[in-house]
């Protein structure tokens, strides 16, 4: 274990952050953004059509799990548009203030890109109303009898909002996206295309077995498959001779505790929690959060979706419980059904 922790400081954070930006891909072409087909057939037919019209892109929504490239679709729309983008979030706009200065600040036809949109304060989302439909600000001045209101032409402008939780966004903001995409899981096959990718842009001299190794463990995530591979090449530059072959792989990815199904320890301890502590659940998630000492939040969005999806947990009307697959997958003997396990929410 203390291999991999000298091995993996390689990068400042800055740096990090860069070779992260060098990963993403440029284009919708199948060679670029990998997967996701059906969403890039039909953006490319939205973005030909406005670019012929002269018209900006319709408001776009995209949700899906973490690190599905919702992020990397906001620049590539950018970019096939050619046009600047401006990216933010929905915690760092506090005030109705704080977007009428990113608003005023854009150029006529520029994609603004809000992360985590379902995060939006209610203030802000009613002042984004009409600078989505009408491309305009209402601005109150005054309090009281003497309050007038002033409304400030702003540039055309594109929305691309990005969430995990779509369903906790507002009706009214729903309704002002135009298209609205759902980006899904990768298939082993498209992780390791992803992998291959990657490991061109960063110059790492990788066997294809070992690239398949990466994907199969990279739980269905572009994000963490680019993760595995840079934390792989530390590994295999620090221990062997910079080569990434099948072994490597699995000596690295075993360093950094990630088993055969591509869970780590923190989704090990979640499902022990739940097997051990209380007896295979159900069990609330707030619950379980302070038993694995965790947010739940986090756990709701970044642990679950995966564990969901294959098999090894279910969510129930009182709460989370653990499959069969999931006792197997630690080694422990499933109790009998309560009946509650079928009770899903």
């Amino acid at each position: 274990m203390s291999k991999i922790r000298e091995a993996t400081p390689t990068a400042l954070p800055g740096e990090e952050r860069s070779l992260e930006a060098s990963l993403r891909p440029q284009r919708l072409s199948d060679d670029e953004y990998i997967n996701q087909d059906t969403v890039k057939e039909q953006l490319r037919i939205v973005i030909a059509a406005a670019k012929a019209r002269g018209d900006p892109l319709e408001h776009i929504a995209l949700y899906g799990p973490p690190g599905v490239g919702k992020t990397s679709l906001a620049y590539v729309i950018a970019r096939e548009l050619g046009v600047p983008i401006h990216v933010t979030s929905g915690p760092a706009i506090e005030r109705a203030a704080d977007l009428a200065a990113i608003l005023t600040n854009l150029s006529d036809g520029a994609v603004l890109f809000v992360d985590e949109m379902h995060r939006l304060p209610r203030v802000v989302e009613e002042v984004l109303y009409p600078a989505m439909e009408e491309f305009h600000l209402d601005i109150v001045l005054g309090k009281g009898p003497g309050a007038r209101t002033l409304r400030l032409p702003l540039p055309k402008f594109t929305l691309v909002g990005a969430t995990t939780r779509y369903g906790r966004l507002s009706a009214p903001l729903r309704d002002r996206f135009g298209a609205t995409y759902r980006l899904d899981l990768f298939e082993t096959d498209a992780l390791d295309r992803v992998v291959q990718r990657a490991a061109r842009i960063l110059k790492v001299e990788i066997e294809p077995a070992a690239a398949h190794e990466i994907a199969r463990r990279a739980r269905g995530t572009p994000r963490i498959a680019n993760r595995w591979l840079k934390r792989v090449r530390d590994y295999a530059q620090v221990e062997h001779d910079g080569r990434v072959t099948l072994p490597v792989a699995r000596g690295a990815l075993a360093a950094l505790e990630v088993d055969d199904a591509g869970l780590d320890k923190d989704d090990r301890s979640l499902l022990r929690a739940i097997a051990e502590k209380f007896g295979g659940g159900p069990v609330g998630l707030e619950t379980l959060a302070a038993a694995v000492s965790e947010d739940a939040d986090t756990i709701e969005e970044m642990w679950e979706p995966y564990l969901l999806q294959e098999g090894y947990l279910k969510r129930t009307q009182r709460g989370r419980v653990a499959t069969e697959r999931a006792y197997a997958h630690l080694g422990l003997v499933a109790p009998k059904s309560t009946g509650l396990w079928d009770r899903e929410e």
